[in-house]
């Protein structure tokens, strides 16, 4: 391992062998002697890290370090002067890198397939090594051996081309490099072929995307694996040794080394912070480190941004960077490896572009110089001939190095503008060239307001990616909606793409959906300004301008009253309805918010959201059919729905006069909360069910096939509590409840319905073991009827315990159905909904409608109330005791098992 002087001076300061041998003989065991001296160094190297030191010095000191104690415990069981055995560093130990809790990977390479004769002396040096508390990986193997084992394993002949002789005869090593180059096992092709199909596989596990929540420092796109990626067909193709060496073949500029070394220092400083913080080869970037990384590397809270969210935003930034220099590199180990023997084939587009062998490219180094609007243009090609596979490599560099000729003259030139819009109607291939835009730094110079959430993130388990890549990803989701496989999983949203008259006002929309991110204040507004001067400069219709202003300001309009208003109340749609104000807008904001929900994070997307979405939508689109000045009242609601249950029930043989008794003790909330399907399940239930004991129901909704869900309903004699010991049972039961509807009939029995899905956010299905076993078990729990019922303490998710602040609870009243509401914000834990349920009890309120919706690491649930006595709670001294009840008990369930405190953040559905 080469170091220059100034590394090998601070490495001398690390050992002294002199001292180490005197330590040696004064003990029985050498044991302790080693154990100390890698104490000792280590603690000097981490007391290092702390004051400043460059990461590079420690991480390539660190292995030196290994070296020595290596090399010293080798010559005391093998010998220095075997010529037949070599001690051999390979992997990252090969390359000289190691951190504090790094694997040390060795191989003992053997010149012949006997071991024997060395078998004790390698026993006893592997245990020293175990003893000692080093984390060794080690191989025996025989020059054939590796050779045999490389042919057929890629990860074997990767790691000896990164071997480096520790002890022993170096021919040895040299010797079986000749053997593998000669038998061309791996011929360069091949080999680049292997690893970049592996680094796929690799990235697919991440979602293509740099930009994760808890990023993994080596594996995640941008990550060190890449940086590995380039060394690996570097050293196996050029027979370069280190990365400064690329810029002599001319794979890489002065500068684009520069940003690649900072790069890997970068993320090498994390890496090594990482494992002294996990005390352990951590390599995932887990909230658990986040913030204390975040503090130790000096960022501070601001009014707009934690320091951890800038922390991550540097990270963010710096993987995007690597990853685009990894394009850049690979696409030159392309031209020169797997394409070196095609003909080349060139397909002249215009002036200025040509396709060379189905990539892009200029005619001339000074295209970018002379035409600055082809910096847009090599873009809009690619949308237009899908035969372009990607951009040649000194195309890529040369975007790069004159990226800077975007300036505000560039933007306002009316040409520009046109290619811009041009780009947005793009038939095929809009949001790779997007991606490829963010990535080659053009987005963001095009668009500044785009260029500053360049990897900016939210500190939540809610947005799961940065807000950059959310956003091309909601425009991803919009362009999927167009492809016959969407359909399925995104019925209604298929269908209403094909019917929108101009798709790019909904993708200009979505890219400036979230464009004021972290700027304070309401992103709505604050995005509808910069999406309004978009438009004008951009020469939109006044029209079209309008709608995509609109679609930025309400763009969570439709899922905050899906998720949290009572869509069986014809006031909220036709309120809603009123918003909107036509059925074109209702059109786009539909796609726009299943697009948005789904790029925010997958997991949200459940049956029971696509459900209530489709409700608004569909009871939204009736109004206007009827028009806004003709809105659907409740008495015309409640009329409809009787007629068409009844009709129900009759053609299932129940007589006109039972069905009128039964109904005769139902108020008018139970037919504007029911349909009439629903109604008449309901009721022939109750008709036909003979026992004294409760009557539980349970089916699941297939109006749509991936909007199902399963409803619960609950039929027997009300009393206090019983919302608690619902809630509480289906806990038990690791049931998610969605939503709850709370009937009280006149003679006092409750009609309770409850929406709930399996822990995987599916419904329960067609399993009758399962069906019988939740009914079985609320039976049991409503019989014996605890009104205080036992909540059960199941354990916390590591990622939910790092989200403790206060709870909110809001509470208010609504005069017209004379209910009080009390929304109730909170870190999620499990258990919580049951919780609520018991404290209400301890408060003597009773329930009536519940919204529950959990997002992330929080819930935001709504509930209406009454008294006992079914009045509203005016009083505010009575609200008062409510409200400070209700956020201390949260609060220290919260409190519980939390790792820290969080800022108190304002979160709705984005």
């Amino acid at each position: 391992m080469k170091l220059d002087q100034s590394t090998l001076d601070y490495c001398q300061q690390l050992f002294d062998k002199g001292q180490f041998r005197a330590e040696l003989t004064l003990s029985n065991s050498p044991i302790p002697a080693y154990k100390k001296c890698l104490i000792q160094a280590q603690s000097k190297l981490d007391e290092d890290f702390a004051n400043g030191v460059t990461v590079e010095t420690l991480v390539h000191a660190r292995a030196w370090l290994v070296d020595q104690v290596l090399s010293l415990a080798w010559e005391h069981w093998i010998g220095s002067d075997c010529e037949d055995i070599a001690l051999v560093a390979v992997g990252g130990y090969g390359r000289g890198e190691l951190h504090p809790h790094s694997d040390i990977d060795l191989l003992i390479l053997l010149a012949h397939d006997s071991f024997a004769p060395y078998q004790q002396g390698i026993e006893a040096f592997i245990t020293l090594l175990w003893d000692i508390r080093l984390a060794v990986g080690h191989s025996v193997r025989s020059i054939t051996e590796c050779c045999e084992q490389a042919a057929i394993d890629i990860t074997i002949m990767t790691n000896l081309l990164e071997s480096r002789t520790l002890c022993g005869p170096s021919q040895l090593v040299l010797q079986l490099l000749d053997n593998i180059q000669a038998k061309q096992y791996w011929p360069s092709k091949k080999f680049l072929q292997a690893k970049y199909e592996e680094q796929r596989q690799r990235h697919k596990k991440f979602n293509e995307t740099e930009y994760l929540l808890e990023p993994n420092l080596k594996s995640s796109p941008g990550g060190l694996r890449d940086i590995h990626m380039i060394s690996w067909v570097s050293r196996h193709h050029f027979d370069i040794k280190n990365l400064a060496q690329l810029v002599d073949q001319g794979l890489l500029t002065d500068s684009e080394y520069r940003i690649l070394r900072s790069g890997r220092q970068y993320l090498w400083k994390i890496r090594y912070g990482l494992h002294l913080l996990a005390k352990r080869d951590e390599n995932r970037l887990v909230f658990d480190y986040q913030k204390q990384l975040a503090q130790q590397f000096g960022y501070q809270d601001t009014h707009s941004s934690l320091a951890v969210e800038q922390f991550m935003q540097q990270y963010f930034r710096t993987v995007m960077a690597l990853g685009e220099l990894n394009d850049l590199l690979l696409q030159h180990f392309d031209d020169l490896i797997l394409s070196a023997d095609k003909p080349t084939s060139i397909t002249r587009l215009n002036e200025r572009f040509q396709i060379n062998n189905n990539y892009i490219e200029v005619v001339s180094p000074r295209v970018f110089k002379a035409t600055p609007s082809a910096l847009l243009e090599v873009f809009v090609l690619m949308t237009q001939h899908p035969e372009i596979l990607g951009v040649k490599a000194s195309t890529i560099r040369l975007i790069r190095e004159h990226r800077y000729l975007i300036d505000e003259s560039f933007r306002s030139t009316p040409h520009n503008t046109a290619l811009f819009i041009e780009l947005m109607k793009a038939p095929y291939g809009l949001t790779v060239n997007l991606r490829r835009m963010m990535r080659y730094g053009i987005l963001g110079r095009y668009l500044p307001a785009f260029g500053k959430i360049t990897g900016q993130m939210q500190h939540d388990l809610f947005h799961i990616y940065t807000v950059d890549a959310h956003t091309l990803l909601l425009i991803k989701f919009l362009r999927s909606f167009h492809y016959q496989e969407s359909k399925a999983r995104f019925p209604v949203a298929t269908q209403i793409i094909k019917t929108l008259a101009k798709p790019e006002l909904l993708y200009i929309a979505g890219l400036f959906h979230d464009i004021a991110k972290g700027r304070g204040g309401d992103h709505s507004e604050l995005g509808a300004v910069e999406a309004e001067e978009f438009c004008k400069l951009h020469q939109l219709s006044e029209a079209d301008a309008a709608l995509v202003v609109w679609l930025v300001k309400f763009h969570l309009l439709m899922s905050s009253t899906a998720q949290r208003q009572d869509l069986s109340d014809p006031e909220v749609i036709n309120r809603f309805a009123q918003q909107v104000s036509n059925a074109s807008r209702l059109d786009y904001l539909y796609a726009l918010t299943v697009a948005d929900i789904n790029a925010t994070n997958p997991s949200l997307w459940n049956s029971w959201r696509a459900s209530l979405l489709r409700q608004l939508y569909s009871a939204t689109k009736q109004a206007f059919t009827r028009g806004l000045e003709n809105p659907f009242g409740k008495h015309e609601q409640i009329q409809s729905t009787q007629q068409q249950a009844a009709a129900l029930l009759i053609d299932n043989d129940v007589k006109p006069e039972v069905i009128e008794k039964l109904w005769h003790d139902l108020g008018d909330d139970y037919f504007l909360r029911h349909t009439a399907e629903e109604i008449s399940w309901h009721c022939q239930g109750i008709i036909n069910h003979k026992q004294r004991k409760p009557l539980i129901l349970i089916k699941e909704t297939t109006e749509q096939q991936t909007e199902a869900t399963t409803q619960i309903f609950i039929y027997t004699k009300d009393r206090e509590g019983l919302f608690a010991v619902i809630t509480a049972g289906l806990d038990k039961l690791n049931l998610n409840v969605q939503d709850a509807r709370i009937i009280t009939s006149k003679t006092g029995y409750s009609l309770d319905t409850f929406i709930v899905l399996e822990q995987n956010g599916n419904p329960i299905g067609h399993k009758p073991y399962r069906i019988k076993q939740i009914k079985q078990h609320l039976v049991k729990a409503l019989i014996r009827h605890n009104k205080n019922p036992e909540l059960i303490n199941r354990r916390t998710s590591r990622q939910l315990k790092h989200f403790a602040y206060p709870a909110e609870v809001v509470i208010s009243n609504n005069s017209k159905n004379h209910r009080t509401i009390i929304e109730i914000t909170t870190p999620d834990r499990p258990g919580l909904i049951a919780l609520i349920g018991k404290l209400f009890v301890d408060l003597k309120l009773v329930i009536h409608n519940a919204k529950i919706a959990t997002l992330g690491e929080r819930v935001e649930d709504v509930f209406l109330i009454t008294d006992l006595q079914g009045n509203p709670i005016k009083d505010e001294e009575t609200c008062l005791q409510i409200q400070q009840t209700l956020c201390q008990h949260l609060d220290n369930r919260s409190q519980q098992d939390s790792i820290g405190k969080n800022q108190k953040r304002s979160l709705t559905i984005q």
